[in-house]
C-alpha cells in the first residue's frame, strides 16, 4: 500500500526529530530541542493524518489545527501544550524571535516541554492503535 509507505516515512522522519530533540536537551541546546520537539509532533500528526483519511496532510505547522482535523478525543491540556508547543516553531526559526526564544527556552522550561512531547507522543501512539484496531 502506497499510503502505508508514506506513513512509515512520516514515523521514522518523527522519530528522528523526537531523537534529536532528547539528545539536544542534554547537550543543553534548549531553543532547538524545543524546536524538534514541534516537528516530532508535526510529524506524527500528519501520519496519523495520512492513516485516518488517507489523504496527504495539509500543508501547515499549526499543531492545534492539524490534531482537531483528526477527530482525536483532545483534552483541554493537549490543546494548551499544543497551542504553545506551535510557537516553537516559529521562535526556532526566525532570527528576530529567537533571542527571546532563547531567553525563555530554560532548562527548566524545555524538560517540561519535552516531557509533554514524550507524553503526548505516546498518547497518539495509543490512540492510532486504537482506530487501527476498529478498522
Amino acid at each position: 500500500m502506497a499510503n502505508e509507505h508514506i506513513i512509515q516515512f512520516w514515523k521514522k522522519s518523527a522519530d528522528k526529530n523526537h531523537a534529536a530533540a532528547k539528545s539536544l536537551f542534554r547537550l543543553g541546546h534548549y531553543d532547538m530541542c524545543l524546536f524538534c520537539c514541534h516537528l516530532a509532533i508535526e510529524k506524527y500528526l500528519k501520519a496519523y493524518y495520512i492513516a485516518q483519511t488517507g489523504k496527504l496532510p495539509p500543508y501547515i505547522h499549526d499543531l492545534n489545527r492539524i490534531a482537531e482535523s483528526l477527530s482525536l478525543p483532545l483534552t483541554d491540556e493537549h490543546i494548551t501544550d499544543l497551542d504553545t508547543m506551535t510557537k516553537f516553531n516559529v521562535q526556532g526559526r526566525y532570527d528576530d524571535v529567537k533571542l527571546r526564544f532563547y531567553k525563555t527556552a530554560t532548562k527548566p522550561y524545555t524538560k517540561h516541554y519535552l516531557e509533554k512531547t514524550n507524553q503526548f507522543i505516546l498518547w497518539l501512539k495509543k490512540e492510532s492503535q486504537k482506530k487501527q484496531k476498529k478498522k
